[in-house]
């Protein structure tokens, strides 16, 4: 899926660089504000913080959906070991949801993961996201646990996914 073209042209999956972290931050912000999250980057997004780290090949990777240059979606990749990865970070502009633009972030992420010889996809969602939990079980994750954020400020819950590709 990568440089896919998705709608009517103006939208755009792609690879992700450092400076769309800013961005992306910012678009994970509206969405918590959809939801009434408090959201604290240094808190909520410590990964995004630190990109190369976390993201920068062969570690993992990230796409973003472009809109008009813009990012206007997010997922990343970040391998756990050598056969596994977990998958962070899918966030869509709220006027955007419900276009399939999601499924095309996912995908795009399990297409790379696929190409390096990964084999199985983790990942862990808010238990209020749950056009995102429609989504992931659409692709065929199974849903495989639930864990509290402890002190988190949301006072959040999360729910476990697992995918064998």
């Amino acid at each position: 899926m990568l440089g896919h073209v998705v709608e009517d042209g103006s939208l755009t999956v792609v690879a992700a660089t450092a400076e769309d972290v800013a961005p992306v931050i910012a678009l994970i912000g509206r969405v918590f504000d959809v939801y009434g999250l408090a959201f604290d980057p240094a808190v909520e997004v410590p990964d995004l913080l630190e990109y190369a780290r976390h993201y920068a090949p062969p570690r993992g990777t990230f796409f973003v959906v472009r809109a008009r240059g813009a990012a206007v979606g997010s997922v990343g990749v970040e391998r756990l070991d050598g056969t596994s990865a977990e998958l962070h970070r899918l966030y869509l502009d709220p006027e955007l949801w419900g276009r399939g633009l999601g499924r095309a972030l996912v995908e795009a992420a399990l297409a790379w993961c696929r190409a390096v010889g990964l084999r199985r996809v983790i990942l862990w969602s808010d238990t209020r996201f749950d056009r995102a939990h429609r989504l992931y079980e659409r692709l065929g994750f199974t849903r495989r646990g639930e864990r509290t954020i402890e002190g988190d400020v949301n006072e959040s819950r999360e729910y476990g996914y697992d995918l064998m590709l």
